[in-house]
């Protein structure tokens, strides 16, 4: 256990304080209380108890108090566990879309560069432990218990000042316990919602980045790009450098004047930093994007963006500003490893491939601009005959665009909502809108499973089966694939046994 130091000296009278030496000091050490965990009788329990606070990530904006973002709790929860963002050097990163990218480029370009990473993201796909994992690896149950038992009992000793901790603001402070803890090298962390207050606006990171500005969480973060850039722009620190690419001029504006205002160095690719990209095909690696990256003390020449989609080039190069500038504070992180690592970054949801036959891939594109890019991805990247596209999103979000923006792509539609999000679009709305203004049928299915069994009857060798609108959605057929494959296999093992016997 560690102890915070805290000196209580007594002066004597005939000696003035400011000539006294330690010796002569009446050195006293007070160890602060020592929280007593909750005990959580499994980890099922565990989840029930994190699923009774609220969850911003699941509540309709008009049905959030405003006044719950806020950062006096989160600092009184981690001072309750003993500051742990202060033991471990970070890196944040916000943006309304790619941040994700970012993080998970940089994460694995660090590990493969010897480090023990740890990495913070949100929403997860299929298992809440997927948002803090250490090395790659998510957390056992077991320690999952046994942290949030730790976090929930620093929650409830500071909750008569400042009320009861949101979902968001466990999980955060869960992973940063957790990091510290593991002693982690250092941890990439991915803004939840906003930046200004966003839970994970604790932190003093070694560097930050922004991504992409797009309208989203509008009755939140503000309905103009400049509103939203002002919120994520709040994650910038006095001395501390930010990145970003060059982006819409209003956008741009409100950046630099924040950066001014606090104090920040802000880098933007292309201009500050010498960065540039092209596309290009070749028969190893087919369509795909290259950058280059030169500073001082880096210099990344043509390397293969592991992503697809011209728009991740931007999102690369963010993450190999990010690394340049780890190595400006004594990162070891040589050119080679970082493109072996950079190789092997994990897809998690973007157009990641979860099953063989018939082809069927999710993303969590749930922007008319990301799935404009998804689009546009699948039409570069993926060979097919046809596309069937299951959608289904928020209803708080712009869901005009995007079904304009999918419709350009797909050769038939099943509109369908993820069982889990409470915040999910009426199917039937959803494709009555797409009627009214593409004047094209779709159908509609009530559940993912059954939308997923239909297409897989429409569809042939050739085709390929899209699930995207909701990051919700992705995970949710992702789960149902895993599952359906366990059942596979486990029918197959019974079976060959029958035959053997």
């Amino acid at each position: 256990m560690k102890f915070t130091l805290r000196i209580m000296v007594t002066m004597p009278k005939t000696i003035p304080a400011e000539t006294q030496t330690p010796a002569e000091a009446d050195i006293q050490i007070e160890k602060p209380k020592a929280l007593r965990p909750k005990r959580f009788v499994s980890y099922e329990t565990a989840l029930k108890f994190l699923d009774g606070h609220t969850n911003f990530e699941r509540t309709r904006p008009s049905h959030i108090d405003k006044g719950e973002l806020k950062l006096d709790r989160m600092r009184a929860i981690l001072e309750q566990l003993r500051n742990p963002e202060r033991e471990v050097p970070f890196v944040h990163v916000a943006g309304s879309k790619g941040k994700g990218s970012v993080v998970e480029m940089t994460a694995s370009a660090l590990s493969a560069c010897g480090y023990g990473v740890g990495v913070y993201t949100s929403p997860h796909l299929t298992d809440i432990r997927e948002r803090v994992r250490i090395g790659g690896q998510v957390m056992s149950e077991d320690d999952f218990v046994r942290t949030l038992g730790h976090v929930a009992a620093a929650a409830a000793a500071v909750e008569g000042e400042h009320g009861t901790a949101t979902y968001f603001e466990l999980m955060t402070a869960l992973a940063f316990r957790r990091f510290a803890e593991a002693a982690v090298d250092v941890a990439v962390v991915e803004v939840g919602l906003g930046g200004r207050l966003d839970s994970t606006n604790v932190i003093t990171p070694e560097c930050s980045a922004i991504a992409a500005i797009q309208l989203e969480h509008t009755q939140i973060l503000g309905d103009t790009l400049e509103k939203i850039a002002r919120e994520k722009a709040g994650i910038m620190k006095p001395g501390v450098t930010t990145f970003t690419f060059p982006q819409d001029e209003a956008v741009m504006k409100v950046f630099r004047e924040t950066a001014g205002a606090v104090g920040a160095e802000l880098k933007v690719l292309g201009e500050d930093v010498d960065f540039s990209w092209r596309f290009e095909s070749s028969p190893e690696l087919g369509p795909h994007a290259r950058v280059c990256l030169a500073t001082e003390h880096s210099n990344h020449e043509h390397l293969p963006v592991p992503l697809p989609g011209q728009h991740q080039a931007l999102n690369c190069g963010l993450a190999l500003a990010i690394l340049d500038k780890l190595r400006q504070k004594g990162f070891d992180t040589k050119e080679r490893p970082v493109a072996v690592g950079l190789a092997q970054t994990p897809r998690m949801g973007r157009l990641e491939q979860v099953w063989d036959t018939p082809r069927i891939m999710i993303d969590g594109a749930h922007t008319p601009e990301s799935i404009h890019a998804l689009v546009r991805a699948i039409g570069v990247h993926v060979r097919y005959d046809s596309m069937v596209v299951i959608f289904g999103c928020a209803s708080d979000k712009d869901i005009a665009g995007m079904i304009d923006k999918i419709g350009l792509g797909a050769d038939k539609i099943i509109f369908t909502k993820a069982a889990s999000n409470p915040r999910a679009a009426d199917p039937t709305e959803l494709q009555r809108l797409y009627v009214e203004r593409h004047g094209k049928m779709a159908s509609v299915e009530r559940t993912l499973k059954d939308a997923i069994n239909t297409a897989a009857k429409s569809v042939g060798h050739g085709d390929l089966i899209l699930v995207t609108g909701s990051f919700y959605l992705a995970g949710e057929a992702k789960a149902l694939l895993i599952d359906a494959a366990e059942k596979r296999r486990a029918k197959s093992q019974v079976e060959g046994k029958a035959q053997g016997g």
